[in-house]
């Protein structure tokens, strides 16, 4: 896998069709799968499946391992015979379907699955009870998830003393065993669901693409119950230092994100348990995973705690290749792991990408700078990449021509041989758009990515996210009828012409 050319498209869960607020796992999703094999693709990227924040945001989440319940299905809950129609309806979202709504799936999906957990039988609860045992992680994340509710869902260093020490908490599990029963329903659920979903994506030759924040959020199960693996004070509960990145491409101030650091030092003593359990668990429900910000394993910005921007800060060293030694040792050399090696570059994120051998990521839209010739142009990638007309973190492609300068716009266009004056038109069959495409399709790189509004000429507007702000990001949504309006000959044709067709799956599976 990612060693033969092929194509993918970017489409998160939440921007799927749906009459539920937010996409979830259903017949839509089948049907995008349907859709982008038609159309040659074999990869179907997606975004972190994890619970989100206050700011929908799926990188900063209270568990690294669990499932978002707002993309469950209601109406297969109905199939389980869990609920009823009546308590379908009462999922229906009627504002647009241009936009998600996690406050309003949030609310009705929670109540609904209550509704459901009331009707769990013997069998299925056999079946919750294999799967926690199949998934250790489980047991912690609904003890955590039982105690925020009687906490009423303030961050767990604020929780009464007994609550916010884990190895006191943990003593008193019994304390919690029935609302945490209802926690290990909702996973159960959820990766039920997705199974489904990926089992008939990769029936249909499309594999999945998963992707892997590197941090975690400080008010999480990962943090409160391995609290010696991070650099927090263990009697105050505070973190000494935070994450963020220095002033780059998309930030003068730098981004101050705020996940507590790793204590790389502690985690060493172990074998690094804590971070091969996490990505085995990502390389079972997704066929290769993506490393958000992989160059924090070469050396990380660290900011103290007390900081207001990301400006004040250093750089300390990562774990390097001696934690990449134990996670070859356990899944082999050949580990489906993409590198998201972006951003302020160094020397030591080039050796530990050579010494991994992880594909890198090449973003056109970094590359189109007339005084350089930028590593992210399409002819300097080299084989073992994968190339993007733009990231979840990018302008839509027609976005970034109109917000370019005059001098870039036209070397991006001189390079990618447009003809012609209508740079500025979208829609489907937009002239600008393909033609930075296709410059994407033809480079060496094994595989080619693309977001769905670039594959309709969407503009701005359609932009999933913009780094180091807060507010109103992750909110795109798309149709049913605009998804079967994506032109499929064309990109059938250039995923043919450029040879990105191969199969990713043998036919012996």
């Amino acid at each position: 896998m990612l060693k033969k050319r092929g194509a993918g498209v970017l489409l998160h869960l939440s921007s799927m069709p749906s009459q539920y607020g937010v996409g979830v796992l259903d017949e839509n999703a089948k049907h995008f799968v349907d859709r982008i094999a038609d159309m040659g693709f074999t990869y179907w990227q997606v975004l972190p499946f994890n619970p989100t924040d206050s700011a929908n945001s799926p990188y900063c989440s209270p568990s690294a391992f669990a499932g978002n319940y707002i993309y469950i299905n209601p109406q297969g809950l109905k199939d389980m015979g869990l609920i009823s129609d009546k308590e379908v309806s009462e999922n229906i979202y009627d504002g647009t379907p241009y936009t998600a709504s996690y406050e309003y799936a949030l609310e009705k999906r929670l109540a609904t699955l209550k509704k459901a957990f009331l009707n769990v039988g013997e069998e299925l609860a056999a079946d919750i009870k294999q799967f926690e045992i199949d998934n250790p992680w489980l047991t912690d994340y609904a003890v955590f998830m039982a105690v925020k509710e009687q906490e009423n869902f303030k961050p767990w260093w604020e929780w009464s003393s007994e609550h916010a020490h884990y190895f006191e908490c943990i003593k008193k599990i019994y304390d919690y065993e029935e609302s945490a029963a209802f926690w290990k329903f909702v996973q159960y659920i959820f990766y039920k669901q997705w199974a489904e979903i990926k089992k008939y994506a990769n029936k249909k030759g499309v594999a999945v693409i998963g992707d892997m924040p590197i941090y975690v959020a400080m008010d999480s199960v990962d943090v409160w119950s391995n609290l010696p693996m991070f650099l927090i004070d263990e009697k105050t509960l505070k973190a000494e230092k935070v994450a963020g990145v220095p002033p780059d491409y998309f930030s003068e101030d730098g981004q101050l994100w705020g996940n507590p650091i790793y204590d790389w030092e502690a985690m060493k003593k172990d074998g690094y348990c804590w971070w091969l359990s996490r990505l085995e668990h990502n390389l079972k429900i997704y066929d290769t995973v993506r490393i958000d910000h992989f160059r924090a394993f070469a050396s990380y910005w660290e900011i103290p705690a007390d900081s207001e921007t990301a400006k004040v800060g250093e750089w300390a060293d990562g774990p390097k290749m001696d934690f990449f030694d134990k996670v070859f040792e356990r899944f082999g050399k050949d580990a489906p792991i993409i590198a998201e090696d972006l951003g302020v570059f160094g020397e030591d994120v080039v050796e530990l990408l050579k010494d991994t051998g992880f594909p890198g990521m090449k973003v056109v839209q970094f590359g189109f700078d007339p005084n350089s010739d930028s590593s992210h142009m399409p002819h300097n990638a080299g084989q073992n990449s994968i190339n993007y007309v733009g990231t979840h973190d990018n302008n839509t492609i027609l976005g970034w021509l109109w917000e370019a300068s005059e001098e870039e716009r036209r070397f991006a266009l001189d390079y990618c041989h447009f003809k012609g004056d209508n740079w500025g038109e979208g829609g489907y069959q937009s002239a600008s758009c393909r033609a930075i495409i296709e410059a994407v399709w033809q480079s060496a790189s094994n595989v080619a990515i693309i977001a769905l509004q670039d594959m309709c000429g969407f503009g701005s507007d359609a932009r999933m996210n913009i780094p180091g702000v807060p507010e109103k990001n992750w909110r795109f949504r798309t149709t049913r009828e605009t998804i079967d309006s994506i032109d499929t000959d064309y990109f059938k044709h250039i995923n043919s012409l450029y040879r990105r067709m191969y199969p990713v799956f043998d036919k012996k599976q």
